[in-house]
């Protein structure tokens, strides 16, 4: 079998061209009792499209749709431990590959797949992208609602809500949403968030989109979060209890809005090596946490793929993809959704208002990509990117900016503004351990209403950079790399 920069096209999967021209993404993908286990997604539920399914793929890359496939939206994988049993869409699949399907499941688009925060061995819960978190007996079969993101948290009215993660450790449950367009920008608010449930309650940690929570509950038990605003993308942490935000590069912006970032996943890749995707450019992490911090978190390479999934099988890296789609809708998108307490309550089918979003693409469409795990080294993109700490913001004199990303790029330049009526000093910190111990690398003077830039010496590096301004000010402290 012939691969072409790691793409065979006998391997790629298509959907139906009628009723609708829709999506065909591929939305998770698991090793699972000798086989690929895989699921391809429609946009909008079974009404925006047809003929996706659960695939199988085995060790002579021959590759099956499975008669138990059925269209939906679905970008959810777990692996059960107490019942053995590979979670995948609706499905429930056991060691020898039989498969189960959960019917009160398959109109839901479900996002992802947790643990139950408090029964570990017969429940399982689900994020659904309207905001429900459903919870499934492993015994019966029966699906019932948990919480309501649009009730339990105070979003503004109107949310589109757009839930995209969610994990539990510790009792906790946390869940992301990812919705984000010109209004963030701009500091208003639609509704994106990192939220956790924790102690009988929720809270709202960020408010701005949120792709994916990831961690493991042993190596010192971190969870990773990655989301974005303005500034940069965003990594927030949990880590004995605490959260600490971190903030990254981004390497496109063709990742900013939130239809278009289908979808930033953290996924487990070779033995304890975490491979982080955010604003595209891939991260690798160890898992294990000293001191409370992060340690090691280093670029490895850009890249312009959507990638909803990714993962290791029988030694290869394969990717998931989400290539061009027609992605043809209907009118069916009301603010009904929201005034039903995040119920896909979709409206009247209505062929006269379809809406054919891109007429310049053709068959839904998308396949697999097989490379080995150096490739993304040596065959994607250089580590670049931009990103800063203020944007224009209200900065308090004496307070530390959040910790920026520093190593791994080549060179790297930083720029200073100050849109204030008086001079401010802006001290420029390293940290070059990556515990926290912060050092001064200089202090920069920028006038009243001023500018400053300064190029770092080629090869110079810490892990961490940080700005303190030493008053109150109005002021921007952005980095670009290359």
């Amino acid at each position: 079998m012939t691969f072409i920069s790691g793409i065979n096209p006998k391997l790629g999967v298509t959907a139906e061209i009628a009723p609708l021209r829709g999506e065909c993404g591929i939305g998770a993908m698991m090793p699972w009792a000798g086989k690929l286990w895989f699921v391809t997604f429609v946009g909008h539920t079974g009404r925006s499209g047809a003929g996706t399914g659960l695939y199988t793929l085995d060790e002579n890359l021959s590759m099956e749709k499975h008669p138990a496939s059925v269209v939906g939206t679905y970008a959810n994988r777990w692996i059960h431990s107490a019942t053995d049993q590979l979670v995948i869409g609706p499905h429930l699949v056991d060691p020898n590959g039989n498969v189960r399907t959960v019917p009160d499941l398959i109109p839901h688009r479900l996002t992802a797949t947790m643990d139950h925060h408090e029964d570990l061995v017969n429940k399982i819960s689900y994020v659904t992208m309207e905001g429900l978190i459903l919870e499934l007996d492993l015994r019966t079969l029966e699906v019932r609602t948990a919480f309501n993101m649009l009730r339990e948290l105070d979003l503004p009215p109107g949310t589109q809500p757009h839930f995209k993660a969610g994990f539990t450790t510790n009792g906790r449950i946390i869940v992301g949403n990812n919705t984000y367009d010109e209004r963030d920008h701009k500091g208003e608010w639609t509704g994106g968030i990192l939220a956790e449930y924790h102690e009988g309650k929720w809270s709202i940690l960020e408010k701005t989109g949120f792709m994916e929570v990831f961690g493991r509950r042993n190596l010192g038990g971190t969870t990773f979060a990655i989301g974005w605003d303005r500034r940069s993308a965003i990594l927030r942490t949990l880590i004995d209890g605490q959260w600490t935000r971190y903030r990254l590069p981004k390497a496109s912006s063709g990742y900013e809005y939130y239809w278009s970032l289908e979808w930033t996943r953290i996924r487990e890749m070779e033995h304890e090596r975490y491979i982080i995707d955010a604003s595209g450019m891939f991260y690798e992490v160890s898992p294990v946490s000293y001191e409370g911090r992060v340690w090691g978190l280093r670029p490895v390479s850009t890249h312009l793929r959507v990638v909803p999934d990714f993962t290791i099988y029988r030694g290869m890296l394969v990717m998931g993809g989400n290539q061009v789609s027609p992605n043809m809708e209907l009118d069916w998108w009301r603010s009904d959704r929201t005034e039903n307490e995040g119920k896909d309550t979709g409206g009247t089918l209505d062929l006269n208002a379809r809406m054919d979003n891109n007429p310049l693409a053709g068959e839904p469409q998308t396949g697999l990509w097989f490379g080995a795990m150096d490739d993304l080294w040596t065959k994607f993109g250089k580590p670049k990117g931009w990103g800063g700490v203020w944007w224009e913001d209200a900065v308090k004199g004496g307070e530390p900016s959040d910790p920026f990303l520093m190593t791994g790029f080549e060179r790297k330049s930083m720029h200073l503004s100050n849109s204030s009526d008086h001079p401010v000093s802006i001290r420029v910190e390293i940290d070059f351990l990556g515990n926290g111990s912060w050092k001064t690398y200089d202090v920069i003077e920028v006038a009243a209403g001023g500018y400053a830039a300064h190029a770092f010496p080629e090869g110079f590096s810490a892990h961490w950079i940080r700005l303190v301004a030493d008053k109150d000010c109005i002021a921007s402290g952005y980095f670009h790399y290359t």
